[in-house]
């Protein structure tokens, strides 16, 4: 399954962690913060022209994070009933899918770490953090009040 990448392809120097992105919680703020970091990480790497090794090494290091991310996520909107979940876990299973078949076709030598793969990634970290992921806090707010 190819990535959809987005038509205005704008070219971004880095991932920025800006405050706006916060959801509130802690644990997950610093967790989203590392995947901008590992994002930007594979980024410098693609930027800068290293080998594929380096590239499927970066690559490797940023899908496991997410996963475990995303796992985490995952069980504090099953211990907290929050309704979107089933709809949030499949917005996390479609990028995890995406980005994992991505991975297999980099290996096997018939796609390249390209701008368009930074651009998708960075699009779907904001979009992702900064509407779906603000509304469960947004839900575990109203529900501690």
């Amino acid at each position: 399954m190819p990535l959809a990448f987005p038509a205005d392809l704008t070219v971004m120097s880095t991932f920025e962690w800006k405050d706006e992105y916060s959801v509130g919680y802690i644990a997950i703020d610093s967790q989203h913060r590392r995947l901008f970091e590992l994002a930007d990480k594979l980024h410098a790497a693609m930027a800068a022209g290293k080998a594929k090794d380096v590239l499927s090494r970066t690559l490797s290091d940023l899908i496991n994070y997410t996963q475990a991310h995303f796992a985490t996520e995952e069980r504090l909107m099953q211990q907290h009933e929050y309704p979107d979940y089933p709809a949030h876990k499949q917005a996390h299973d479609k990028l995890t899918s995406q980005v994992v078949q991505f991975q297999k076709e980099f290996e096997a030598g018939r796609t390249t770490v390209s701008i368009q793969l930074i651009q998708f990634l960075k699009n779907w970290l904001v979009h992702h953090i900064g509407h779906t992921d603000k509304k469960i806090a947004t839900y575990l707010a109203e529900k501690a009040a």
